[in-house]
């Protein structure tokens, strides 16, 4: 006779919106900058969150996690939107003006950002599905394919949604400013580990998504069928393995391209903040 399991094997975690950042080179920068750098970078951040009337994690119980070269944010799953759109564009517009009035002997700058929504564990808020799901999109191959786009045009900022952040927000019609031909859609992989894959979204602020996308390996160019074709709602961020064996290497350019236009569809996060 099987034993009954614990409630806690049964109940679905409580939801929450995730942000991820890193900064790009961390560890190239001198040891004596590194703390006065990640500082700046924390006091940008909390600026932002601030300005766009988001919650500060490091004020919420167990809902900053610092990971030395960038942190992973716990937020109301309400807020998802807004830490979308206007947060990655102010964020951008940051980093910019931090750039203008650094020393030039001051390290240089440059973030990725993963946005992700999804149930997180334990007491401590350490356990997850969702922690893994949106460390892997920020170390993913295509958003740092995507901050080499922002580089060459002098941008200071990737952002990569997940495809759950990218349906619930952009293609639901919650991010005033975003629409879906501001993203590139690409599949998120990870050098190291070579079974993961998921559909994302990813973001250059002042960029248009068909610029990102030359950037890309193995992704479709501006005009072919598959580009900028976002995914059904509730369909799983996971690429079938029949459509990834059949992506090519494709033709990579180093330099972005404007004037494209992409196929897009501009179409239309409910949850309570558990109580501690």
């Amino acid at each position: 006779m099987s034993s009954s399991p614990h409630p806690e094997e049964t109940q679905i975690p409580a939801e929450f919106a995730l942000l991820a950042f890193d900064m790009e080179k961390y560890s190239k920068i001198p040891e004596a900058r590194m703390e006065s750098t990640r500082s700046d970078v924390d006091d940008i951040v909390a600026g932002v969150l601030a300005d766009c009337g988001l919650p500060d994690p490091q004020t919420l119980p167990h809902s900053y996690k610092d990971g030395g070269d960038g942190a992973i944010l716990l937020f109301p799953p309400e807020v998802l939107a807004r830490i979308i759109d206007p947060l990655l564009g102010r964020l951008s517009a940051a980093l910019a003006r931090y750039d203008q009035q650094r020393l030039a002997s001051s390290p240089l700058v440059r973030l990725r950002v993963a946005v992700h929504a999804g149930p997180v564990t334990g007491p401590e808020l350490r356990s997850g599905n969702a922690l893994v799901d949106v460390s892997r999109l920020l170390d993913s191959q295509a958003v740092r394919q995507a901050l080499k786009s922002a580089a060459d045009t002098g941008g200071f900022l990737a952002g990569v949604l997940s495809e759950t952040a990218y349906q619930r927000c952009v293609h639901g019609g919650y991010t005033p400013e975003l629409a879906p031909l501001h993203f590139a859609q690409a599949t998120a992989r990870v050098s190291d580990k070579p079974g993961y894959q998921a559909l994302c979204h990813l973001h250059v602020p002042g960029m248009p998504g068909a610029s990102i996308t030359p950037y890309l390996d193995g992704e479709p160019g501006p005009g072919s069928p598959e580009a900028g074709s976002p995914a059904e709602p509730g369909t799983s961020g996971a690429v079938p393995a029949a459509a990834s064996a059949s992506q090519g290497g494709g033709i990579q350019f180093h330099a972005p391209l404007y004037g494209a236009t992409v196929g897009g569809h501009i179409e239309r996060v409910r949850n309570t903040y558990p109580h501690r």
